[in-house]
């Protein structure tokens, strides 16, 4: 099994959840108004008072299958707006 983890601008939100459920994934968590710093930028609380918009986490467990879908779905989605996608190898407690 997989954890893919993405991190990426709140207003690619809808179309991020649209290529999980096309894709197969059984389900995810998500996270709004997620802040931080990264190599390029900081994202922080103000950002969505500003119009420019706050970021979200999506957590997805799945199977190799699913994953290689999304490898071709999110990498243009991730990119419009900037994103990052971290895959990990993981199983149950």
């Amino acid at each position: 099994m997989k954890r893919l983890d993405l991190i990426f601008s709140e207003r690619e939100l809808d179309s991020i959840l649209k290529s999980l459920e096309e894709a197969g994934a059984s389900g995810y968590s998500v996270m709004k108004n997620v802040t931080g710093k990264g190599p390029n930028s900081e994202v922080t609380e103000d950002m969505e008072f500003t119009g420019l918009g706050a970021n979200a986490h999506v957590i997805v467990f799945c199977e190799e299958m699913v994953l290689e879908k999304l490898r071709s779905s999110l990498p243009p989605i991730l990119n419009y707006y900037g994103g990052v996608a971290y895959v990990a190898e993981t199983s149950p407690l």
